[in-house]
């Protein structure tokens, strides 16, 4: 029979107009029925397959809806539609399935080690969340929950030394999401210093905006004045805790002559403080909008304080953005998951997050000691910086290697690194998700693979 590519099956558990639609609309997607061909009338179809014309019907509404079909007045139905390509859909899905695959010496800092976070402690604020209907049936608040604003205002004061008030807090899903509305509330076109290299998905978003980014020079205390001075940036985004290759704290002198520099040159201060609260072989200092509120915009994230998965982050926003936001904010949505931000202020009120933060500093530094003493083992000659904040160290060696076949045997390995493209003579080891009882046996093979 001509149309026994219809399918309508009555044992079949799709509707029958279902399954009639899908057979029609498969035949011309694949090129059986060409852009032009007749279809057979709904009284045929429906008296041939022992089905009501209703059902047919409806199938053909729906192809015609979707504009696969035409139905011309006094004719019947035509092929409206032709598919010389078509997007294999296996060819897709094998491709978003490979993923990054499992490495038993994972150098690469995208996860943390499973020792260090108490999971079973977050499942319990997420099921209480979860439990209470009425917080899950409505839209969350644009700005934030008030919950998680009012435990982020005592938590960062506690342990950055954050001058807030809950009113002045801004939630967002990640540290880019909050550079995005930032830069929507200071405008366009604007130029932005940055130390080369720190962050350089921060350049993407800052020239998605027609920023001008430069980078500023840097001495051993961090970003110099008289840097500054010859770029005469409108914005400074800065990390005052990872400065330098060495990933030093910026001191409190130099802290204020930025924020002179700042005040004078009318100039915003970015505190990107991306794990401040993790320094753990010197103990953390004060962050840079603590000594100045007016010019300096506070951003914090959790993604290495607890999960890489929750992707929270916050801003501190000074009085003359506060103004800006407010005008804008009932044009924008909340970009984080109102039930995760309602379990980290649970998290953060029941004081487990200060307990999860002692834990975490006391493994992260029994953790970096191992990594370097395992690189001045087996690669005695190689320069290391260690970034403390950041949880990695830099390896740079005094000779070239070839990168593609160097990861590539490290692949076979099932040993992984962190992405690094500014030096060919460089490479990054993050200690966060690497067990510490791995991590010698994981140096040893990298430094077997870039000696051969």
């Amino acid at each position: 029979m001509l149309y026994d590519f219809i399918v309508a099956e009555k044992g079949n558990k799709k509707p029958m107009y279902r399954q009639i639609y899908l057979s029609v609309r498969q035949a011309i997607e694949n090129g059986t029925l060409k852009k032009g061909s007749k279809l057979p009338s709904i009284r045929k179809l429906s008296a041939e397959r022992g089905i009501s014309k209703t059902t047919v019907s409806s199938a053909y509404d729906q192809l015609c809806a979707e504009g696969y079909i035409l139905n011309k007045p006094q004719s019947g139905y035509y092929v409206a539609a032709q598919f010389d390509t078509r997007p294999k859909a296996a060819d897709s899905v094998a491709k978003q399935s490979s993923g990054m695959s499992f490495a038993r010496y994972d150098f690469s800092g995208k996860s943390i080690d499973e020792t260090v976070f108490d999971l079973a402690e977050w499942k319990k604020c997420l099921k209480d969340v979860v439990s209470r209907n009425y917080l899950l049936t409505s839209y969350g608040d644009v700005q934030g929950e008030e919950a998680l604003r009012q435990a982020l205002q005592k938590y960062a004061l506690g342990t950055r030394n954050v001058n807030a008030q809950s009113d002045n807090i801004v939630v967002g899903a990640g540290t880019q999401a909050i550079l995005y509305l930032l830069c929507s509330l200071m405008g366009f076109g604007k130029t932005v210093a940055v130390e080369r290299g720190s962050f350089v998905q921060s350049e993407f978003i800052f020239q998605s905006f027609n920023y001008t980014v430069v980078c500023f020079d840097c001495d051993s205390h961090g970003v110099k004045i008289d840097s500054l001075q010859e770029l005469s940036p409108d914005i400074i985004l800065i990390n005052p805790n990872s400065i330098g290759t060495r990933g030093d704290n910026m001191p409190v002198t130099r802290r204020l002559e930025l924020i002179d520099w700042a005040q004078k040159n009318n100039a915003l201060i970015l505190e990107d403080d991306y794990n401040g609260e993790l320094r753990y072989s010197t103990l953390p200092m004060p962050c840079v909008q603590h000594y100045d509120t007016a010019n300096t915009v506070y951003i914090g994230s959790f993604s290495k304080v607890l999960l890489p998965s929750v992707r929270l982050s916050y801003t501190v926003l000074p009085p003359k953005l506060m103004k800006a936001y407010n005008r804008v904010k009932r044009l924008m949505n909340q970009t984080a998951s109102k039930t995760e931000q309602l379990a980290l202020a649970r998290y953060i009120e029941s004081g487990k997050i200060d307990v999860h933060l002692r834990k975490a500093r006391r493994v992260y530094l029994e953790k970096s000691k191992e990594m370097l003493k395992s690189l001045a083992k087996y690669l005695p000659k190689a320069q290391t910086s260690f970034n403390e904040t950041s949880l990695y160290l830099t390896v740079k060696l005094p000779y070239d290697t070839q990168r593609e076949a160097v990861e590539a045997e490290l692949t076979e390995k099932s040993l992984r690194l962190m992405t690094y493209t500014r030096d060919k003579t460089a490479y990054a080891l993050s200690f966060s998700g690497i067990a510490l009882k791995d991590i010698d046996e994981g140096v040893r093979l990298l430094a077997q693979t870039l000696r051969e």
